[in-house]
């Protein structure tokens, strides 16, 4: 099914007129591949669903969350978190208190990536992890914690490399039970995660398009990985900002493995890898 421009700015338009939501600064690619499978999903051409999100909220809100992305894993990449195991989470370790953001958490599977890898290096206590994204349904599963196991059990391989073993000397191997985080449940098809990481992070609904910063605390970390992908470069760099502007200096924020920070905001951060780190003095000359 072909999208057009034309097809593609109606859509935008009524659902900035029938909502709160503004697509107008997605990726015009990625937004049209979404809206051709939600129209094959729900059997319409664009006029019909056009006329169900004016006329239907619930439908509406569907169709925003059929066009965000949600996919995460227990610690995807595992080496960006032997990265912040080794090299970025122990620079916080003489603070009295850490806060990090994860914008765009989906179900939350990194959220509770962080929590383990804090609670190995002896700064659960002293953080404050914050979960935030567009879509109310998958906060749900987020503040549940339970997963799929034969669906995700990848998540296993993915947690010996990123909080048992170590890049760095591969004979200080930690023997670490996953019954210390989450339990598995074969007959049941589950992983859920322990009850004093349920407990930690708060989850709130939030739109980076939108709102700013709803937990009115700076942040030594920010995550917003695979999120900033589908948005266009203005809006890129709207984000970039409310991100900048609330970070500490010498923090850290987290992109994506296939995202990186172009245009002003760049000569803002010292690059490291995936990583990028707020410069701590810097003057901007316009």
């Amino acid at each position: 099914m072909t999208i057009t421009n034309q097809d593609l700015l109606l859509f935008i338009n009524i659902l900035k007129s029938s909502s709160s939501y503004d697509f107008s600064e997605y990726s015009d690619k990625s937004l049209k591949r979404r809206l051709a499978k939600v129209l094959i999903d729900h059997k319409l051409d664009l006029n019909g669903l056009l006329i169900q999100l004016k006329s239907n909220p619930t439908f509406l809100e569907q169709v925003v969350k059929d066009i965000t992305v949600n996919t995460t894993e227990l610690f995807r990449d595992p080496n960006i978190w032997q990265i912040l195991k080794h090299n970025v989470l122990p620079k916080f370790k003489n603070q009295q208190n850490i806060n990090i953001w994860h914008a765009g958490c989906s179900t939350g599977q990194e959220v509770y990536s962080m929590l383990m890898l804090l609670n190995e290096l002896n700064l659960f206590d002293k953080t404050k992890v914050y979960g935030t994204d567009i879509n109310n349904d998958v906060l749900q599963i987020a503040k549940r914690g339970t997963y799929k196991y034969r669906f995700n059990i990848n998540y296993l391989d993915n947690f010996d490399k990123a909080i048992k073993e170590n890049p760095y000397n591969y004979e200080a191997l930690q023997d670490i039970p996953y019954e210390k985080y989450f339990t598995i449940d074969k007959a049941k098809d589950t992983i859920k995660m322990n009850q004093f990481l349920l407990d930690k992070p708060v989850f709130k609904k939030h739109d980076l398009v939108k709102d700013g910063n709803i937990f009115y605390v700076k942040f030594d970390l920010i995550l917003c990985r695979n999120v900033i992908i589908y948005f266009n470069y203005e809006l890129q760099n709207k984000v970039f900002e409310l991100f900048y502007n609330n970070l500490y200096p010498n923090a850290y924020q987290l992109l994506g493995m296939h995202e990186s920070i172009l245009g002003p905001y760049s000569s803002r951060f010292d690059k490291m890898g995936h990583f990028y780190q707020k410069k701590e003095n810097f003057n901007y000359m316009p």
